[in-house]
């Protein structure tokens, strides 16, 4: 999926894990050579969002392009929209349920749609079935004549068996619970006006992007960590470094088309959750302890279309892990956002 520097044995700082997620592939740079015009960053002050318009951003200065990266949010949290400002991304404060809000962002040949939200649907399942749906179309009809990329999720998908390899982009959905089915509600607007308006579009389930102060990887390693058993009622799962992810969502923008393109976006490997918290417990010198146990079934998705399309990921799980646990050890900042990897009955 990428080409970068020598990869380090660990991470030192938050300074170093944030250039290390900025920094673009080779490949990246070479791509947006070939972009023409603005690139506009929508849901970009959430976990993945400033990284990959900084990503974006250096790339393109990388490559020598007059455009620029625009990233709009409602930023609520000041000190992601000056993390970006000091990095030269341009922000725009918006909410994209208010339509004259979305008619006043500034126009943009490629957007990079990151919009949505997950958890608290339970609690209040009409502002996610809003934001992942309603949002979605005002942007579809107010950016109808640019080429998008769109993020979704493997959540739409039924549990497969652990043996099939994941689900593929042209098998059956079954999104379980409110979230899942407003995020196919979300997937269902972008195709709609994809093939009305003639708007290229790719959508990309992704399956757990990992950070190093978030992630599937964290919440494992951290249970770990604190003595805490390790659920195994959800025991597989896949994983792609948010750095590989957010280099695939950009360089996606080549793969747009009308009607929508879909790729699966995670990594390579079907992982058990024991044996990721036993590769914990060994680096990290803690005993493991586990609760639940593990069925045939699990949320896995197949990524060989997008592999075939944009390259394999470049960050292995072992460096993943690796990274993780001296991230805990040595008592990393976290964002305390779990993934809920282990739920099953769709509600988070």
């Amino acid at each position: 999926m990428s080409s970068f520097p020598q990869i380090p044995q660990t991470i030192a700082d938050e300074q170093q894990l944030d250039d290390w997620l900025t920094t673009p592939s080779s490949e990246l740079i070479e791509f947006v050579r070939t972009l023409s015009g603005d690139l506009l960053v929508l849901g970009a002050g959430g976990k993945m969002g400033p990284s990959l318009a900084v990503r974006a951003k250096r790339a393109i200065d990388a490559a020598g392009s007059p455009a620029s990266v625009i990233a709009v949010s409602r930023f609520s949290d000041t000190t992601s929209r000056q993390w970006l400002d000091d990095r030269g991304v341009v922000t725009h404060a918006a909410d994209l349920l208010d339509r004259n809000a979305v008619e006043a962002i500034p126009d943009a040949a490629n957007v990079l749609y990151m919009v949505g939200t997950k958890f608290g649907t339970s609690q209040n399942p009409a502002f996610t079935w809003a934001i992942n749906t309603v949002a979605s179309s005002q942007v579809m009809q107010r950016f109808a004549g640019s080429r998008f990329v769109a993020l979704s999720t493997g959540n739409v998908y039924p549990f497969v068996p652990v043996a099939s390899g994941g689900a593929t982009e042209d098998g059956p959905i079954g999104p379980v619970g409110e979230y899942a089915n407003a995020a196919l509600g979300r997937e269902r607007v972008f195709q709609y006006f994809s093939t009305c308006n003639g708007t290229p579009v790719t959508l990309m389930r992704l399956n757990y992007a990992v950070d190093l102060r978030y992630g599937v990887l964290t919440d494992i390693g951290l249970r770990v960590f604190s003595g805490e058993p390790v659920d195994l009622r959800n025991g597989y799962l896949n994983c792609i470094w948010q750095g590989d992810a957010n280099d695939a969502i950009i360089r996606a923008l080549g793969t747009a088309e009308s009607p929508h393109c879909l790729l699966n976006l995670t990594g390579q490997e079907t992982l058990s959750v024991r044996a990721i918290a036993n590769e914990f417990a060994r680096l990290l010198e803690r005993p493991v302890q586990f609760t639940g146990e593990e069925t045939e079934s699990a949320l896995l998705s197949n990524s060989a279309k997008c592999c075939d399309l944009l390259g394999a990921p470049q960050i292995s799980t072992e460096t993943m892990i690796r990274w993780t646990a001296d991230w805990l050890r040595q008592k990393g900042r976290l964002l305390n956002k779990p993934t809920h990897f282990e739920v099953r009955d769709g509600k988070f």
